[in-house]
């Protein structure tokens, strides 16, 4: 088992590796900016090293300023969260090179995956279903009219290092496809130094629907059923529930064994996501993340697992702690992304929190580093806070949502926690009847 772990991070991520490990006994250390100095994981690590300037590309994501900070506090692991070098395989490397162990798959399956026309043709040869698309990198003008000509419009170009919606663009008739196409290479090598781009069948309706998977690395894997993450806006999610309303106990089965049984093939280790485009009763494979996800909280409320627990443990050599069979689904969970934004144009929102109270009671689970006092800096993502919900069936857990947003108080910064209660109270959302659409179209309106 490690002894302690810098934990390559912050915000409420860092903060929530932080209690994992104290529950274990690990010490750990807080690598932060200078402008998370008065961080609350930083106050409440058993160290702290600051690993340099505001700016992420001289802290967060300066690779020598961490392993220096390992070096230093003598920490044997690091912890990267999700964003940052989450998902870097150089770092995994140069982590695992300097002795230090990597909570997180190897730098062969981050590499893997995160190539997205890689990660689609290596999924698809282990027996899941992909979007009907192109067979690899899409390269010239030409060849992009014919594959769309053969898959039929609407057709989606997307950026084989793609993420977060950039290096995107949805061609919907043969008018459409030089200029997307065009568009989707230069974005994708502004954002990502790549402009290599592939295309898939653009489907009108789907739901965003991803598969939590576990490893240990040696062969073994297990699913942990399925979360729906449709309500986004602008290829961003902003809240997720699990189980899905749409996905029953056999097809949840089904394709979770497909998942499994892939990722123990690969030999994967630790935490992964499976996500998928489902319409019409099909699953269509999207990506696959190798990291802790933003919205694991909602399958740790469901089955009863801590996550984190179980990535040291793995990283540490450790087998899983749960067999399949284990894992059984126990109620509804939902999760709000409560952000530093104005609303209705979602501009970001820093400064001095005045008053802050978090929302509690039975089945209500408040993830985040903010506190009255605490100055939100204005230099990176604007997430301060995860509102998560349980309860014995959905109707219970959104009833359980409005009240607890009822209770939250964040004075001082504007947050987007009065758009879920907008949300709450409209049909399609209380009878689970919406997909990756709607949220834009709500907000049109």
């Amino acid at each position: 088992m490690v002894t302690k772990v810098l934990i390559a991070n912050r915000g409420e991520i860092a903060l929530r590796i932080q209690r994992a490990c104290r529950e274990l006994g690990i010490q750990t250390v807080a690598a932060h900016s200078t402008a998370d100095a008065d961080a609350m994981h930083v106050r409440l690590a058993d160290e702290s090293v600051c690993i340099g300037p505001p700016a992420a590309a001289q802290s967060y994501l300066n690779i020598p300023a961490l392993i220096t900070a390992c070096e230093i506090s003598g920490a044997d692991a690091i912890h990267p969260g999700y964003g940052f070098l989450s998902e870097n395989a150089g770092f995994a490397e140069i982590v695992e090179e300097h002795g230090l162990i990597f909570i997180g798959p190897t730098a062969e399956h981050i590499r893997q995956m995160g190539d997205k026309i890689v990660a689609k043709e290596t999924i698809a040869k282990l027996g899941v279903p992909c979007v009907p698309g192109s067979d690899g990198a899409v390269t010239s003008l030409e060849a992009a009219r014919r594959i769309a000509g053969e898959i039929g419009y609407p057709v989606l170009i997307k950026a084989a290092a793609g993420g977060g919606g950039r290096g995107m663009k949805v061609a919907r008739s043969e008018a459409e496809i030089d200029v997307a196409f065009g568009a989707a290479r230069s974005e994708a090598k502004a954002a990502f130094g790549n402009d290599e781009v592939y295309m898939e069948k653009y489907l009108s309706r789907p739901r965003h629907i991803e598969i939590q998977i576990f490893g240990d690395g040696r062969g073994n894997a297990v699913h942990l059923g399925e979360r729906d993450c449709s309500l986004q806006r602008r290829h961003q999610k902003v809240l997720e529930e699990a189980p899905s309303p749409v996905i029953d106990a056999e097809t949840r089965a089904r394709i979770g064994k497909t998942c499994a049984d892939a990722v123990a093939a690969m030999g994967y280790r630790g935490a992964g996501t499976i996500e998928f485009l489902y319409e019409d009763g099909e699953f269509y494979f999207i990506e696959m993340n190798t990291r802790l996800q933003v919205e694991h909280p909602v399958t740790e409320a469901i089955f009863g697992v801590d996550l984190v627990r179980e990535q040291i443990r793995v990283a540490s050599g450790l087998p899983l702690s749960f067999r399949q069979e284990d894992l059984v689904v126990n109620g509804h969970a939902i999760e709000a992304r409560i952000n530093a934004e104005s609303l209705p144009n979602f501009a970001p929102s820093p400064g001095r929190i005045t008053a802050y109270h978090a929302p509690g009671g039975l089945g209500v689970r408040m993830d985040s580093g903010i506190y009255a006092g605490y100055s939100i800096p204005p230099y990176y993502d604007s997430l301060i806070g995860k509102l998560i919900v349980h309860g014995a069936d959905r109707e219970t857990a959104l009833n359980r949502l409005a009240r607890a947003l009822s209770e939250l108080v964040v004075v001082g910064v504007d947050t987007t926690g009065p758009l879920f209660m907008r949300l709450l109270a409209e049909p399609e959302i209380r009878s689970g009847e919406y997909n990756i659409h709607w949220l834009e179209k709500f907000l049109e309106r």
